[in-house]
């Protein structure tokens, strides 16, 4: 604390704010160094209806939805499949795309893994980006 003195002999005291001014602008460092290393969640990718739009033929042959019923049977898109062809047939799908990006819908009564197990499976087969699709979002809401 550093100490003024008066004309009238009297001391006058003010504070001194240099300590605390050095102390914020290293606190501001330290939290502008640690936030770009705050861990994140996994990114999801979500598609957005368009209810307006009429859905284009291209889009819809282009896109890949696997779907998981909750007796444990799979679908891609509305062909049949099971467990053993969903990977090699995923590759097959996705040998000469260039964006890899598939969709995963599950029943609402479908086991958890039944859907993780399908997703793993899609990730092996060199699925970059998997999004997910629920009833909600299918029905536009």
């Amino acid at each position: 604390m550093g100490m003024d003195v008066g004309e009238q002999g009297g001391s006058l005291s003010s504070p001194n704010v240099v300590p605390l001014i050095d102390i914020l602008l290293v606190l501001i460092i330290i939290f502008m160094v640690i936030t770009p290393l705050i861990p994140k969640g996994l990114d999801a990718l979500v598609p957005q209806p368009n209810p307006n739009a009429k859905q284009d033929v291209e889009l819809e042959n282009k896109t890949v939805v696997v779907q998981v019923s909750k007796d444990g049977k799979v679908k891609i898109n509305q062909e049949d499949s099971n467990w053993d062809q969903l990977g090699p047939r995923i590759e097959q799908i996705f040998k000469e795309r260039a964006e890899k990006i598939a969709f995963v819908k599950g029943d609402n009564e479908a086991m958890f893994q039944d859907v993780a197990r399908a997703i793993d499976i899609m990730r092996g087969a060199g699925i970059d980006k998997i999004g997910l699709i629920t009833a909600k979002l299918e029905a536009g809401q």
